[in-house]
């Protein structure tokens, strides 16, 4: 089983001057302590104007300074919002690219639509059209960065000429694609995209497994058209995370945090009532806490041999990577470091110990499902040499007044000389006469 850390970046008022600040580079430290403790994933979130439960807005910025820190641990963006009035598909091709070649090819890209009042309208999405849009973003996403030239495309929800997007991701064709999971249907939907589910319900492991069985069903039925150029066949479920020797500090420590995030989760995608810059989420939450469900029940909350006995089972039920939420509420860093320090002594060694004969034996028996599922897939045609049109420079049209006609012209005092034509072509024509 593979483990990684879900960023959400949630900051509970009242806020001073640099509490941001500190929020982020704690993050990137604790992500540094993963990576020297063999923690498999880093996955952050893509959210906007959501105020205390997740100042992640620029999670490319994030996931680049983390790809520089580390050296194994893989870099997930979980999710980018595939909406093109979120980000253009080819801003998120070049984004993805050349995230991966910073990392060196160790970028998962996970896919999403967003579902918040408060982000869908900020940006005019239409919410009845998201799933659309995210279908026909993430194909053509895909295949600007596995075609050279991309075609163009004139689409519903966005267009474009034949361009070549570079730079080119370092894992070819792309990245692993992923999407964001919070019900069953898009767990199936996933696995006839032939992508990752990357699972944000909180479910238990029995449901898990029936959720796990169901996805690798369908990967290996003719129900699988892979959205992409490649086949990730993977599931992974999302759940809280604090550890301790002692159980009743592990929830001391770890359940409030946990509890906010469902909190405020809920204010913003359920019951809530919201000013923008105004709401107090965390005073909301301490006026309802005394009625919440308690944490650590059947969660990543408890002692070593606790998790380890819970962790197995989600293993045995077929689920690929479990996701934690170490960074909930006003959890403190100092107890996230200890909590994956002795998480990764006495609990990772003993769900990994046959990691490699199980990937072995999984990727033996997907292989022929997965080759079958990409001969299905209908392709995007490559356009034909012929046909690709030239862009002309707009010429003069952008140079200042009064500048040269011939010659070397602006930036000449930089000694960077700017021909009024092409030397090139000027030799070809004069060779011809």
């Amino acid at each position: 089983m593979r483990f990684g850390l879900l960023y959400e970046h949630q900051l509970p008022r009242p806020w001073t001057g640099d509490s941001e600040h500190k929020l982020f580079k704690d993050a990137l430290a604790q992500v540094e302590l993963a990576d020297r403790l063999g923690i498999d994933h880093i996955w952050e979130v893509e959210h906007h104007f959501l105020e205390e439960y997740a100042h992640s807005s620029a999670p490319e910025v994030f996931l680049a300074a983390c790809a520089a820190r580390t050296k194994n641990i893989r870099i997930g963006h979980g999710v980018v919002l595939a909406p093109p009035g979120y980000n253009h598909p080819a801003r998120v091709a070049e984004r993805i690219a050349t995230l991966d070649l910073i990392a060196d090819g160790r970028v998962d890209w996970g896919t999403g639509e967003s579902a918040s009042r408060v982000e869908l309208e900020g940006f005019g999405i239409d919410p009845e059209q998201k799933k659309a849009m995210w279908a026909e973003a993430v194909e053509q996403t895909a295949n600007m960065m596995a075609m050279s030239p991309y075609p163009g495309f004139r689409g519903k929800y966005f267009s474009m000429p034949v361009r070549n997007v570079v730079p080119k991701p370092l894992q070819k064709p792309h990245p692993p694609i992923w999407v964001a999971c919070s019900k069953r249907e898009t767990i199936h939907a996933a696995a006839r995209a032939g992508i990752g589910a990357l699972t944000f319900a909180f479910v238990d492991p029995a449901e898990a497994g029936k959720w796990a069985h169901e996805y690798y069903d369908i990967i290996k039925s003719d129900q699988c058209v892979p959205i992409g150029h490649t086949v990730n066949a993977n599931i992974a479920m999302v759940t809280g995370f604090s550890v301790h020797e002692d159980a009743a500090e592990a929830r001391r420590r770890g359940s409030e945090g946990f509890q906010f995030f469902g909190y405020s989760l809920g204010h913003y995608y359920v019951y809530g009532h919201h000013q923008p810059g105004t709401t107090d989420i965390w005073e909301r939450f301490e006026a309802a806490k005394d009625k919440l469900p308690a944490a650590g029940r059947g969660s990543g909350i408890g002692t070593p041999a606790e998790l380890t006995q819970h962790l197995r089972q989600y293993q045995e039920a077929g689920v690929d990577q479990v996701v934690f939420i170490q960074q909930g509420g006003r959890n403190k860093h100092e107890h996230i470091c200890e909590a994956l320090e002795l998480f990764a002594a006495q609990v990772m060694p003993a769900l990994k110990a046959d990691q490699a004969a199980r990937d072995a034996k999984k990727q033996a028996e997907l292989a022929p499902f997965i080759e079958a599922a990409l001969k299905r897939k209908k392709r995007m045609a490559p356009v034909e040499a012929s046909a690709i049109p030239t862009v002309s420079a707009y010429g003069r049209s952008v140079v200042q007044a009064e500048q040269a006609t011939e010659g070397p012209t602006h930036h000449v005092n930089a000694d960077i000389a700017v021909m009024m034509t092409d030397v090139a072509e000027d030799k070809k024509k004069q060779a011809a006469e």
